[in-house]
């Protein structure tokens, strides 16, 4: 599927960045996706936050992707755990209740509020720092205990860094549905779209009916895939039906928040 030893590599050299970031800050952000939140934490790194005594706020972004009660709910049973927060970067819905947030679980006295945004992917980190740090928020990187890898903005008091998407090595399946491999990168695609199919269909039966009309849905994923194939009008040789093609697309959608299912709360 990818290269697995440059992938370790990398993932070891993210983790220091983050347990560096984790020392560091003051505030950590975890970014979730909202339509799956409980897929996108990481348990690991949790785990270290709760023991450095440093203050976790769950983000659950992307709410604009699901009816407001399904977020709402996510957001009441992850309180039990941690301070949380819905919001939308997209179009910047709960951002100040976030930035508010912030301010409540720093210390009170301090000069400068060190945050540090932690998530996998294609989850928003992105947008979330450009809301913080604003128009204005300078990037900096001569602060003292971050690597020079990291992506650092400072906005009046409060400093904020980005670190690298750190993840366990999981089943290749999960890591293409949390969007922490490049489609591109994947041999056999329709490998992980059909497992993909499978699954978002267990969430809504009608979420390829949905989403890519009648004339291409099906019980079969396999004959999902060649059904759009022909509506993309993708063909190999002697006409037969790129599924390949047509597995990209399917993945492309999930990971840029096209398809539009979610998992329900508890």
């Amino acid at each position: 599927m990818f290269d697995r030893v440059k992938f370790r590599e990398f993932i070891k050299k993210a983790w220091q960045e983050v347990r560096r970031a984790i020392k560091d800050a003051d505030v950590i952000l975890e970014v979730l996706d909202a339509r799956d939140p409980p897929a996108f934490r990481n348990f690991d790194i949790e785990k270290k936050i709760i023991e450095s005594g440093k203050k976790l706020i769950l983000v659950i972004n992307k709410i604009d992707l699901v009816p407001r009660e399904v977020a709402e709910k996510w957001e009441r049973e992850f309180k039990k755990e941690f301070p949380t927060v819905c919001i939308s970067a997209r179009y910047r819905l709960g951002t100040l209740k976030l930035r508010k947030l912030i301010y409540k679980l720093a210390p009170k006295d301090a000069d400068v509020i060190r945050v540090a945004i932690i998530g996998y992917p294609n989850v928003g980190k992105s947008s979330i720092i450009n809301i913080l740090k604003g128009k204005h928020g300078a990037p900096t990187s001569s602060i003292p205990g971050f690597t020079r890898h990291a992506q650092i903005f400072k906005r009046g008091r409060l400093i904020i860094l980005d670190t690298p998407g750190v993840y366990p090595v999981e089943d290749p399946f999960e890591l293409v549905y949390k969007g922490a491999v490049r489609v591109e990168q994947l041999e056999i695609p329709e490998k992980y779209a059909i497992k993909l199919i499978e699954y978002l269909k267990s969430l809504d039966p009608y979420v390829v009916k949905k989403h890519y009309e009648a004339d291409v849905d099906d019980e079969k994923p396999e004959k999902i895939l060649e059904k759009l194939a022909i509506k993309m009008k993708k063909f190999m040789r002697r006409g037969i039906p790129d599924i390949r093609a047509a597995a990209r697309r399917i993945l492309y959608d999930w990971i840029n928040g096209k398809i539009v299912v979610w998992r329900k709360p508890p």
